[in-house]
């Protein structure tokens, strides 16, 4: 939900710095210090792009060139004036979509890397538990060998005082049970 808002503000703020720019190209003719500034800005431009292109083109950069009429200056002024606002704005919003789309990469890689502890903290436990496991288990047959196939089936405590009575014989020779009547 969030996605399409910002794409849908950075396109309306792209939209809305054309007109912006347009009121900037009117204004900058009309203040007299603005008109001067923009005016030398121009001639520094034509200047540069003039010998940009005598030496792309092969011919001589060491002649003079002439200057702009004042009016052409300040035209090509603040039609570079506006396209350098909406490229900054373009720009600006270029960067914040960057910036927005790594921070939720990075939450996301964050989530990841969460979960993969968890996964192997739980890997660990279950590591644990089953080891544990183990050595109960090597402790019940431990005690099922010293008491033999008996002790599987013997589910009454033998070994209590108040049992003596109830003990089931139990010949180790023969690895049997005796028959006893319990009265």
């Amino acid at each position: 939900m969030v996605l399409p808002a910002v794409k849908l503000a950075t396109l309306a703020l792209k939209t809305i710095s054309k007109p912006i720019a347009n009121r900037l190209k009117r204004e900058a003719g009309l203040h007299p210090r603005f008109r001067q500034f923009i005016v030398n800005i121009a001639q520094a431009n034509h200047r540069f792009t003039t010998n940009v292109q005598r030496r792309i083109y092969g011919h001589a950069t060491d002649v003079a060139i002439r200057p702009l009429n004042e009016e052409k200056a300040v035209q090509a002024a603040a039609d570079l004036l506006g396209e350098l606002f909406v490229f900054t704005v373009g720009g600006a919003a270029v960067i914040f979509e960057v910036q927005r789309s790594s921070r939720s990469e990075a939450r996301k890689e964050e989530l990841r890397r969460q979960e993969l502890e968890a996964m192997r903290q739980r890997d660990e436990d279950l590591a644990r538990e089953v080891e544990l496991l183990k050595k109960k288990l090597e402790e019940l047959e431990q005690l099922a060998k010293g008491r033999g196939i008996a002790g599987y089936f013997n589910f009454r405590n033998a070994q209590g005082p108040e049992n003596e009575k109830a003990k089931i014989p139990f010949d180790h020779s023969k690895n049997e049970v005796q028959h006893v009547v319990l009265l």
